[in-house]
């Protein structure tokens, strides 16, 4: 590390080093020149005067990238294409006539990025599915445990531990989805030229369409695509950089719900994040517990959605078949949002991995509030037993607006039931309304639920990638 610059907290905290790597100047130039072998060895076999040994001696010399020449000619060129265009002339003297023949910069910086582009949504796509698999066994651990529901940030209906995993996994299963779809649906920009005619093409093979159109084809196969974009400018569209970067912003969103759920639970005591024997919580406050692992993933969410807007942007300025404001932002944008969904997915993943239940905080929480709860079947019991439905429920709302008083002004214990105990309007003993008080009563079909969707939902789409899964727990370098 140079101390004395910059360096990304993106590439020296947070990111991994296999989403790093996709990004790297190595990954990057390499693609250019196997872009360049694949244009070359479609142009040899549609009847173009190149030889097996140019390509042969390009193809020797694919991931050793002579950087110093490149850098030198850039500054010469004032153009990064074209100083590494003579880089690799350099190492292909005789291949050097031929490299990017017909083709224009974007023949290899846009093939590039979307390469690039699709291979970091399948490391996503598998990040996705660890999280979501982590998840699912807590989920299931804890489906019949009961807490607390909140609306409002307010106690309500309780519902289950368990359950509320579920809603987390839920919104990663939409992300997924969405991955799903941009990983199938991302085409190459192809072979098409400056401003996207395919004029120099069809000029190399003589006026002849169909070889231009079968020049495309063979180089999107030999990169893995089944399909090129059917008409463009000099660039793909930046709507597809614009729909990659908000998948990734609605990974972020659905993991900055998560982290948010987390600190209010960790606030609460009742679920908190791994905590280290050895971690400090705070440098002045030895006692503190603080939840820097979903705060961190906040700050990145925050990050990611934001920057989501730039390609937006850029997308809905460019001018005709081309202007050069994106490039710029869009070297900044499309791989710092790939970082930064990397390091928020590395994080999701170690978090759901050693998640900390403390089931006593849940239970006293649970039973604090749960005579108001039960206070709708208390009045249902009374009636059978041959009460007026509507003088119970108007004494009942006297009682619980003196029993929170009891708990807010005087900070004494919830005494509901002692109210209800002593009003001879209920006709009930305080054995027969504790009764009542059984938190397994008041969940609903959460077990169920939570059962269901693991097996419906959660468990085929495990299956499908069962060969992309891994049990290391991503190491946080922070």
């Amino acid at each position: 590390m140079d101390e004395q610059r910059y360096t990304s907290p993106l590439s020296s905290r947070y990111a991994s080093d296999e989403m790093q790597f996709i990004f790297s100047p190595n990954k990057k130039f390499s693609t250019w020149r196997r872009l360049w072998v694949a244009l070359a060895r479609a142009e040899m076999a549609l009847g173009l005067p190149i030889t097996q040994a140019q390509i042969d001696e390009m193809k020797a010399h694919l991931d050793d990238i002579n950087y110093d020449v490149a850098a030198q000619k850039e500054k010469e060129l004032r153009h990064d294409v074209m100083a590494h265009i003579h880089a690799f002339g350099a190492l292909c003297p005789n291949a050097m006539p031929i490299i990017h023949l017909g083709a224009t910069s974007c023949y290899v910086g846009d093939n590039t990025d979307i390469i690039l582009m699709r291979e970091a949504l399948v490391l996503v796509r598998d990040k996705l599915l660890s999280v979501l698999r982590r998840l699912g066994r807590f989920a299931d651990t804890y489906r019949a445990l009961p807490t607390l529901g909140f609306t409002h940030f307010q106690p309500a209906q309780l519902v289950t531990v368990g359950k509320r995993a579920t809603l987390w996994m839920n919104e990663l299963l939409l992300d997924l989805e969405e991955v799903e779809f941009r990983i199938a649906h991302l085409q190459l920009l192809g072979s098409k030229g400056t401003t996207g005619t395919q004029a120099s093409f069809l000029e190399l093979f003589d006026g002849d369409h169909e070889k231009v159109k079968e020049l495309e084809r063979r180089i999107a196969a030999e990169m893995g695509f089944a399909q090129v974009v059917p008409v463009s400018g000099q660039t793909y569209s930046r709507k597809v950089d614009a729909a990659v970067l908000s998948t990734l912003s609605g990974i972020a969103q659905s993991a900055g719900k998560f982290a948010t759920d987390m600190r209010l639970l960790c606030h609460l005591k009742e679920v908190e994040e791994p905590f280290e024997a050895n971690q400090i919580g705070s440098s002045a406050m030895p006692y503190k517990r603080n939840p820097m692992r979903c705060e961190r993933i906040c700050a990145l969410s925050r990050f990611v959605m934001v920057d989501a807007l730039n390609p937006a942007i850029t997308a809905s300025t460019q001018w005709f078949e081309r202007t050069l404001d994106d490039s710029a932002n869009k070297r900044l944008s499309v791989p710092e949002a790939f970082l930064a969904v990397d390091a928020i997915l590395n994080i999701y993943d170690n978090v759901a991995a050693g998640l900390i239940v403390h089931k006593k905080v849940i239970e006293k929480h649970v039973m604090d509030e749960l005579p108001f709860m039960a206070s709708e079947n208390i009045m249902m019991d009374a009636v059978k037993r041959g009460g007026n439905r509507q003088e119970l429920h108007e004494r009942i709302r006297v009682h619980a607006i003196a029993a929170g008083s009891n708990v807010k002004d005087k900070g004494l214990p919830n005494n509901l039931i002692d109210l209800i105990a002593e009003d001879p309007l209920f006709g009930m003993t305080r054995a027969e309304l504790t009764a009542h008080l059984e938190p397994s009563r008041y969940i609903g079909r959460c077990p169920e639920q939570v059962t269901e969707f693991l097996t419906d939902c959660v468990d085929p789409m495990l299956e499908r990638y069962k060969d992309r899964l891994r049990d290391d727990v991503a190491e946080l370098k922070v």
